[in-house]
């Protein structure tokens, strides 16, 4: 995690590295998602701006050509740098890379900009080392041609993303709006990535080792849910919740609650909810000036030492330390 209170001075600049056969959908999710983190007062956090190797037209594969502003010399002065996947290309094919593509890559990471793939983008930021020795992803389809191109690297295709030190990997798709939220939430906070996600019309949080498909089906509209439940859980965090409760509340066996759960929403009810509590201690931390002590009893943490844990598992850090990133006034409130 970062103090990003330097950020104030400027927006972040990021540097999406767009290669012919780019997706779609994966160029344009960097732009999207990270334009929607502002301020209360509706100050950008972020200048997104895209490249091409030489500033040349690139083909996308949903049928357009990508007609840049800028080559690879964005990439010297750019914070973060976005590889958005590809369909096709050395990178994909062979495990090779044009060598200016991978120097810039390079570079960039030695000096000290945060490096990100999406989906197949995996591929490129392998192609150039940068994930030798690393844990990463991509998405799963792609997973066995990876390993065999790239035995160096410890792939995870299970997992939504990945954040290793300052390189970070996601799955296909939508998880690279995932991947986008945390590093949101990493630099700004969890009410700053929940506006950004509310505008993007998605959850605010799925949890990076959450899977990244559901193998039992998504059930019907029709068919009974686990969301009312979910619903009710989310309204009583501050009070002990066992599963037999929520099996109650949709009125289902525990056995059948438990399953039906997991297809919903890819985790455990026990993930789901330790996950819930940690999500609104760190908005309480945030968004009041309540102590920590009363922090942990109302996010259903009930000590300091519970809640300290679960943020330190999740993000690395206190309580009191993330409050000091995060809070407008946090040098004015009792610990």
């Amino acid at each position: 995690m970062r103090n990003n209170r330097a950020m104030s001075v400027r927006p972040h600049r990021i540097a999406v590295l767009a290669l012919d056969h780019v997706v779609g959908l994966d160029l344009g999710t960097p732009s999207q998602v990270f334009s929607t983190a502002r301020s209360s007062a509706g100050a950008s956090f972020y200048d997104v701006r895209v490249c091409t190797p030489g500033g040349r037209p690139v083909r996308s594969t949903a049928g357009f050509q990508v007609h840049p502003d800028h080559g690879l010399d964005l990439l010297d002065t750019a914070d973060t740098v976005i590889v958005p996947g590809i369909h096709d290309g050395t990178a994909l094919t062979s495990g090779s890379l044009e060598p200016e593509v991978a120097e810039a890559l390079r570079s960039a990471y030695r000096r000290g900009a945060r490096v990100m793939s999406i989906c197949t983008g995996a591929f490129v930021l392998a192609a150039a080392g940068l994930l030798d020795g690393r844990r990463a992803t991509t998405h799963w389809a792609y997973a066995e041609r990876f390993r065999r191109l790239h035995d160096r690297v410890d792939l995870d295709p299970g997992v939504l993303f990945i954040a290793d030190d300052r390189v970070l990997t996601s799955a296909g798709v939508a998880a690279g709006i995932d991947l986008c939220l945390h590093v949101i939430r990493l630099d700004h906070g969890s009410e700053v990535a929940n506006r950004a996600a509310r505008r993007c019309v998605m959850p605010p949080w799925r949890d990076g080792g959450q899977a990244q498909y559901i193998e039992q089906p998504v059930p019907k509209a029709t068919d009974t849910s686990t969301a009312g439940a979910r619903e009710w859980a989310r309204q009583r965090l501050h009070e002990p919740i066992a599963l037999r409760d929520l099996a109650e509340q949709a009125r289902m066996s525990v056995r059948t609650f438990t399953r039906r759960f997991r297809s919903e929403t890819g985790l455990s009810p026990a993930q789901w909810l330790l996950q819930q509590r940690t999500d609104h201690a760190r908005l309480l931390l945030e968004t009041t000036d309540l102590t920590v002590d009363q922090v942990a009893h109302r996010s259903g943490f009930g000590t300091t030492a519970a809640l300290r844990q679960q943020l330190r598992q999740r993000i690395g850090v206190a309580p009191s330390t993330y409050r000091r990133t995060f809070h407008p006034r946090a040098e004015l409130i009792g610990s």
